[in-house]
């Protein structure tokens, strides 16, 4: 989908009637709004997380209706590279203090190259990109080495006093993307790798966006513009159809992960987080994300969607 085309979607997410009044649900849910069946809802996704040969968190949370359904979601999880939203929220947050700037200049040496995701390890030695770029690729394809290249700039830390700041003191990102020997916590990077959070943790951080009250509403704006383009759709997204959600997902060999806003007529925040997962297998039908594509489709039908507006002659 086009920026423009796009835009209509970033301006509902953000303009909704809860977060323009500032008041929570109860005080500001037009009438409208149509509640899902959360008793259903609630059965049917634990169903699914039961079954799994793993273990299952997740959060949803409708941000206009108020309506919640958890499990496990204030036990800690290893994030993989869903960790990465915390980042780019800090980046975004140190554009907004005027301490970066997204046009400052990253060289990509030799030795900032990193495997896993990305293409910038493709790339020829002293490529220079902006943080803007570097942003971009690790949002909507998860770039390793744009990550590690932030990350020196912004400076690990800086990410954990950010997320502390929003109440989400669990949410920490541990190290650079395949190099825990620079780990700044290092019991904690052994037992959860990149990075930890909690399914309610990172499910308030999707809100704060949705609400523009993570950074700005115009850097949240950006931001969700770019996880709207994130090109992962093997998860919660494979069965969604016509409906663009920004959202971030994380692969390792036994965690799989992922959160989204799902524009419906009501915004539906979605975030599922599984570990010690049995099928270790890095392709389309490993176990959990087939569960959590049956997830995601049970979610986007709970509730309506908007109406599609008619075409202009």
């Amino acid at each position: 989908m086009s920026g423009l085309r796009r835009l209509p979607l970033l301006l509902a997410l953000l303009g909704a009637p809860a977060c323009a009044t500032g008041q929570g649900p109860a005080a500001s849910t037009p009438a409208s709004f149509a509640r899902a069946d959360t008793a259903v809802l609630h059965r049917t996704l634990d169903s699914l997380a039961s079954a799994h040969r793993g273990v299952v968190g997740y959060t949803v949370h409708n941000l206009d209706t108020g309506e919640r359904l958890e499990r496990r979601g204030d036990e800690t999880f290893s994030t993989a590279s869903l960790i990465k939203v915390a980042v780019l929220v800090t980046v975004y947050d140190l554009v907004d203090q005027k301490k970066l700037s997204l046009d400052d200049p990253l060289t990509v040496l030799k030795i900032d190259k990193v495997p896993g995701s990305g293409q910038l390890q493709f790339l020829h030695d002293n490529a220079t990109i902006t943080v803007r770029d570097a942003a971009w690729l690790m949002t909507t394809i998860s770039d390793n080495t744009a990550t590690n290249l932030l990350l020196d700039r912004i400076i690990i830390r800086r990410v954990w006093d950010k997320m502390e700041k929003l109440g989400l003191p669990h949410t920490k990102v541990h190290s650079k993307s395949f190099l825990r020997i620079a780990s700044v916590a290092m019991d904690s990077s052994v037992k959860y790798g990149l990075g930890v959070t909690t399914p309610n943790e990172m499910a308030r951080l999707f809100a704060l966006l949705a609400d523009g009250k993570a950074v700005s509403p115009v850097a949240d704006s950006a931001m969700l513009d770019m996880l709207a383009h994130n090109e992962d759709y093997s998860k919660l997204q494979r069965f969604v159809a016509g409906l663009d959600a920004p959202h971030k997902t994380g692969d390792t060999d036994q965690v799989r992960t992922e959160c989204a806003l799902f524009p419906l007529q009501s915004r539906v925040v979605t975030c599922v987080l599984t570990k010690e997962n049995e099928d270790k297998r890095y392709m389309i039908d490993n176990e959990a994300q087939a569960m959590m594509a049956r997830m995601g489709d049970a979610i986007v039908r709970g509730w309506p969607r908007r109406p599609v507006p008619a075409a202009t002659p």
